[in-house]
């Protein structure tokens, strides 16, 4: 699992900005993340604890969605911070992990008080993996507090938590997928810093902005008779020419993580602009087969303007996407973009 520190600037010329992938990325303090995954299951889930708190927001995108807890985001809703996100697999199954994150805020007194307890506030959204390993198994409450005790400042990515069971390029059906997984990135910025988690399971192909290479799509046969990632157009012609049902639920699942001080209004708007970087890195993205929802959550010990941290929040999630797909190992019969080097068609 590769953690290589980048120096990115967003146009030529411009100084490079300071950005960090995989391990290397940096959380704000005030969170810690833990993993908990059934290899052989093929499934997992990843928590972001907020110990003292955060304001959040979410933006749900995708039309076939597994959340939990996401109206007590809107602004018009009485809570005004969470304790901890949850991403996990599962499907809708998955959202059964929430309850072990529950149960070990409670025991650590970490909540809403009331009388001689807590009520810990926990969001969360799932993934379509049932298509890998043992559909039998996900995600649940066991797991769930499992991944809160393993939480540490530290990251992990790749085939772990919500990535263990993540693929992509589902365009031509699961026969052509490719393996994905969990990716990370951040920016630090004087005191601001901006941190993205993201599980990537989407139905379309991940494409490097950049250099227009398809990273991770439908994989198909080339003339060499060596395997190749169709770029997304290309997969859709041959959907055209040959229609299939392709559509297994997808969906890409993340969290913007920031010690800016938001509130609700302005978190939920951070994870609405957030969108965008799947939209730069996925086509097609927001599908009706895809579930796509991205949190934020602030810990408000620095000052920034919201549109700025919105800015870096973009360019972090973009990052963390690529960083899902090249961190990735092959499993379940699925080939990973680590396993050879091609160009989209």
């Amino acid at each position: 699992m590769r953690a290589p520190v980048l120096a990115a600037s967003s146009a030529p010329g411009q100084p490079p900005l300071p950005l960090a992938t995989g391990s290397a990325a940096q959380l704000p303090s005030g969170f810690t993340v833990g993993q908990a995954q059934d290899i052989q299951a093929g499934t997992g889930c990843t928590v972001i604890l907020a110990p003292e708190g955060a304001v959040g927001g979410v933006a749900v995108r995708g039309g076939a969605p597994a959340t939990r807890e996401t109206d007590l985001l809107d602004p018009l809703n009485l809570v005004q911070q969470l304790h901890a996100v949850i991403l996990s697999g599962g499907s809708a199954f998955g959202l059964d992990a929430a309850g072990g994150v529950m149960r070990y805020l409670e025991e650590k007194g970490i909540g809403i008080p009331f009388s001689d307890s807590c009520v810990p506030i926990v969001c969360g959204a799932s993934l379509f993996d049932l298509s890998v390993g043992d559909a039998t198994v996900r995600p649940d409450a066991a797991m769930g507090y499992a991944a809160c005790a393993a939480a540490a400042p530290a990251l992990a990515v790749g085939n772990v938590g919500a990535g263990c069971g993540a693929s992509v390029g589902k365009l031509l059906g699961a026969d052509h997928a490719m393996k994905s997984g969990l990716g990370a990135a951040s920016i630090q910025i004087d005191e601001l810093i901006v941190c993205a988690l993201v599980a990537v399971n989407a139905l379309g192909t991940v494409v490097d902005r950049a250099t227009g290479t398809a990273l991770a799509g439908s994989v198909a046969t080339g003339s060499d008779g060596k395997p190749v990632i169709l770029g997304a157009h290309a997969a859709l012609d041959l959907l055209r020419q040959s229609p299939t049902n392709p559509f297994a639920a997808n969906t890409t699942i993340g969290c913007v993580l920031t010690n800016a001080a938001l509130d609700k209004v302005q978190s939920n708007r951070l994870a609405s602009v957030t969108h965008d970087a799947l939209a730069r890195a996925i086509e097609p993205v927001h599908s009706s087969f895809d579930g796509d929802a991205v949190f934020a959550l602030a810990q408000g010990s620095v000052q920034a303007h919201p549109d700025v941290v919105a800015v870096y929040a973009t360019t972090v999630m973009e990052q963390a996407i690529y960083n899902a797909v090249r961190s990735a190992e092959a499993a379940y019969g699925l080939i990973a973009s680590s396993s050879f080097q091609c160009d989209a068609l």
